[in-house]
C-alpha cells in the first residue's frame, strides 16, 4: 500500500518518497535547543516563533538537502552569527530561499522552510519593546507594559540566539 501524502507519479519521486528530511531535522534540533534552553513554554507563541526562526537558519545554513548532522563548535558559531542582533537576518532568509528555488529546488523541504518563512513575516504579535536598548543604565530599562506590535520573527530571532548560547 502507498502512503498517501506522496510526490509524483505511482506515488514516489525518483524511487523514493518525498519525505522532508533535511527540514524535519532542523527542526528537531531547533526543538532539542529551545527545550534545553527552557527560557519559554513549550507550545506558547514565543516558543514557536523561536523554535521556527532556529530550524530557518539551522536548515539555510546547510547544503540544500543536507541532514542537520551533528553538534560542533563551527555550526554554532554560524548559528549564532546568522541569529546575533546586528545580523540582517531576514535578507539572508530571502537570498537564501530565492537561491534555493534558483537551483531548482521545489521539493518539500523548501515548501516548509518557506511556509515557516511566511508565518514568522506575517504573523504579528504584542511584545515588550526591546529595540534600542543598549546599556545598563536606568533610562534604558525595558518597560514589559510597554508593548509594540511586531513580526513573529523579531520574537522568535532573539530567543532562537540566547537558547544556542545556553547550550
Amino acid at each position: 500500500m502507498l502512503p498517501e501524502s506522496t510526490n509524483g507519479a505511482g506515488g514516489t519521486s525518483g524511487g523514493g518518497l518525498a519525505v522532508p528530511m533535511a527540514w524535519l531535522c532542523a527542526e528537531y534540533l531547533a526543538d532539542e535547543v529551545l527545550r534545553a534552553a527552557a527560557l519559554v513554554a513549550p507550545g506558547s507563541l514565543e516558543y514557536r516563533a523561536g523554535l521556527q526562526a532556529l530550524a530557518l537558519t539551522v536548515h539555510l545554513s546547510q547544503e540544500p538537502d543536507g541532514p542537520a548532522g551533528a553538534w560542533d563548535a563551527d555550526r554554532t558559531d554560524a548559528w549564532l552569527r546568522h541569529t546575533a542582533y546586528d545580523r540582517p537576518w531576514p535578507p539572508w532568509v530571502e537570498e537564501r530561499l530565492a537561491a534555493r528555488r534558483t537551483a531548482g529546488g521545489d521539493g518539500p523541504d523548501l515548501a516548509l522552510a518557506e511556509s515557516a518563512w511566511r508565518r514568522l513575516r506575517d504573523t504579528w504579535v504584542r511584545a515588550a519593546d526591546l529595540d534600542g536598548r543598549t546599556g545598563d543604565a536606568p533610562e534604558y530599562a525595558v518597560d514589559e507594559a510597554e508593548q509594540i506590535w511586531l513580526p513573529a520573527w523579531k520574537l522568535g530571532l532573539p530567543l532562537a540566539h540566547l537558547s544556542l548560547h545556553l547550550r
